[in-house]
């Protein structure tokens, strides 16, 4: 995308200049016509990414420009449903199925910690999910699909998660719901 913007910014510019409006009397007060479609679409854009997957619980696929890229949601853990080493875990379908209404087909905006790698081992983007002003990975973990996940170093938001864990423990929804994986929760 960068390339496309910095090649349409060239050619602009050289159209000016053959124009003779480069250098001339008159300002530029708006972006040339050839510069307008790209300008409206950064802007348009404003960081928000479209979530065109939910590979589960805590992880999704956004469309970036020219690429899609996996995130894994920072400071949550959901049950297991598509790792290969692990049959599918108790309340991961319902927890998959939680973050796909939630987000699939939806803008959100992804915001980086950095107190936290960049990606994972397994090359996904490690981010906070925004939709609007909800922090979709503590409501995941406030309605009970998910537990609070520190993995190396404490993180941003770590304080807010636990305490959503703890009040979803308490109130036992979802996966701390008596019976939800077929024995009492304490």
């Amino acid at each position: 995308m960068k390339e496309k913007i910095i090649l349409a910014i060239g050619l602009g510019l050289l159209l000016l200049g053959v124009q003779g409006r480069l250098f001339g009397p008159q300002p530029v007060s708006k972006p040339p016509a050839i510069l307008a479609p790209i300008v409206q679409t950064v802007s348009k854009n404003s960081g928000l990414f479209v979530v065109t997957r939910v590979v589960d619980g805590d992880t999704i696929v956004v469309t970036t420009p020219g690429s899609t890229e996996k995130v894994r949601l920072i400071g949550v853990d959901t049950p297991e449903t598509v790792d290969p080493r692990k049959p599918v875990q108790c309340f991961g379908k319902d927890a998959s199925d939680f973050t796909k209404s939630l987000l699939t087909g939806k803008s959100v905006r992804l915001e980086r910690d950095p107190t936290q790698d960049d990606r994972d081992k397994y090359g996904r983007l490690l981010r906070y999910v925004f939709l609007g002003n909800i922090n979709i990975n503590e409501k995941i973990i406030a309605e009970g699909y998910g537990h609070e996940y520190t993995y190396r170093a404490p993180y941003k938001y770590q304080t807010e998660f636990k305490t959503a864990e703890r009040l979803a423990r308490e109130s036992k929804r979802g996966l701390w719901a008596d019976g939800a994986c077929g024995v009492q929760n304490l």
